[in-house]
């Protein structure tokens, strides 16, 4: 009986056979999509829609709640192609955050040590793996001296890191103002303050998006009896450990962000210390319309946890996995792993399994177990630590 729409990000391929289903109304980006002027596929075909992404995407969301039926309830997934990289702020917002006065993680000078080999391997660097077009800048012509190729074939290149006494001078593409380098930390820290910049502009339009949304509720007397969450498919490294990106299952890539507003059912300011994955979510929906959940599905109903009725002595246990063993980009390791309210045990198996996008190497397996209560940075393995040995076993 619910009205259902999706509308953006989809991401689970192209072409008939791949189209969503279930849903009356839907327009998405093929692939990651584009955020200037970005192809829409629905129904009958792809369309370029001229505009912004994250306003087009709210602009259809919006649509589909004016024109349904009032009468019926509705169920409608507003899926952002923001902040995927590279990220490309509108031009309302280039202003913002423009000073390079951003806080700089504590760990951002990692050195990786009592780690896994895995995250002195990573090519997720701040400092060494940033694209120009990452970081808004010009890309001179030219080969291996303007920098690495992000991938064979391809024309984006890396902006290199200097030695001492070296320079490097680089052009903002959209004022060609130029900076010239010949310290190694400050051109690290250049690179960290125009990536977080640029995230940061770029998510403003988020921002300013789901206000939208939320202020139609608000006019149509909506408020009260509508679930409202806003969540994400993953954390983010901003500058943590020195990486963008995200794959490992350290903190901040495992957290995800999970705000949930239901003013008649849901106490407003609350928080919950229980452990829940997206995989949750789809039983949480079911649940909450009065629906049954299918036997199929592995997740469990996050509603006792945010009505406060989950039992507080069993805050629950996370499994990650990432397969994609030295992926092309961004060279990380296949791993899996647990985190319950305090440990965090992975188990780092370092090989590809014959799956497409997964490269063959030869590194041993690993251990880490982490104590996140004591060592919230993740800065020391105690797998093999005798003081931790039951906790390990």
């Amino acid at each position: 009986g619910y009205q259902t729409a999706i509308f953006g990000k989809w991401h689970l391929g192209e072409g008939r056979a791949h189209e969503p289903t279930g849903f009356d109304e839907w327009s998405v980006v093929p692939g990651q999509g584009d955020y200037f002027d970005p192809v829409m596929i629905d129904r009958d075909g792809s369309h370029l829609e001229q505009g912004y992404a994250t306003d087009i995407i709210t602009d259809k969301c919006l649509d589909f709640l004016g024109n349904r039926d009032p009468d019926k309830p509705f169920f409608l997934m507003c899926h952002h192609k923001a902040p995927h990289r590279s990220f490309e702020p509108h031009p309302r917002h280039r202003h913002l955050y423009a000073d390079g006065t951003l806080p700089v993680p504590e760990t951002f000078s990692d050195d990786y040590a009592n780690r896994a080999t895995a995250a002195a391997a990573a090519k997720m660097r701040i400092r060494s793996d940033m694209t120009y077009k990452d970081l808004g800048l010009v890309q001179p012509e030219g080969g291996e001296e303007v920098g690495t190729l992000l991938l064979g074939g391809w024309t984006q290149r890396k902006v290199p890191e200097i030695r001492e006494g070296e320079e490097l001078r680089l052009i903002d593409g959209l004022t060609g103002e130029n900076f010239v380098f010949t310290d190694p930390q400050k051109l690290a820290l250049f690179k960290y303050q125009r990536y977080m910049m640029r995230y940061l502009q770029t998510i403003a339009a988020v921002d300013e998006n789901v206000g939208r949304l939320l202020d139609y509720l608000d006019a149509q007397g909506l408020r009260d009896n509508t679930i409202v969450i806003y969540t994400s498919d993953q954390g983010f490294f901003l500058g943590e450990h020195g990486w963008f990106d995200k794959r490992f299952m350290y903190e901040e890539s495992l957290q995800m962000p999970f705000l949930i507003r239901y003013p008649d059912g849901i106490e407003a300011g609350a928080r919950a210390a229980h452990i829940t994955t997206n995989v949750d979510f789809a039983a949480t929906f079911l649940d909450y319309a009065g629906l049954p959940v299918p036997s199929y599905m592995q997740g469990t109903s996050m509603r006792p946890i945010l009505e406060q009725t989950a039992d507080e002595n069993d805050k629950g246990l996370a499994y990650h996995r990432y397969w994609m063993h030295k992926d092309e980009f961004h060279n990380a390791f296949a791993h899996y792993g647990v985190r319950d309210e305090r440990y965090k045990l992975i188990y780092w198996y370092n090989d590809p399994l014959d799956q497409l996008g997964a490269f063959a190497g030869d590194e041993p397996p690993e251990w880490e177990l982490f104590d996140c209560e004591k060592d919230p940075f993740e800065l020391s393995n105690c797998a093999s630590d005798p003081a931790y040995a039951k906790v390990f076993e």
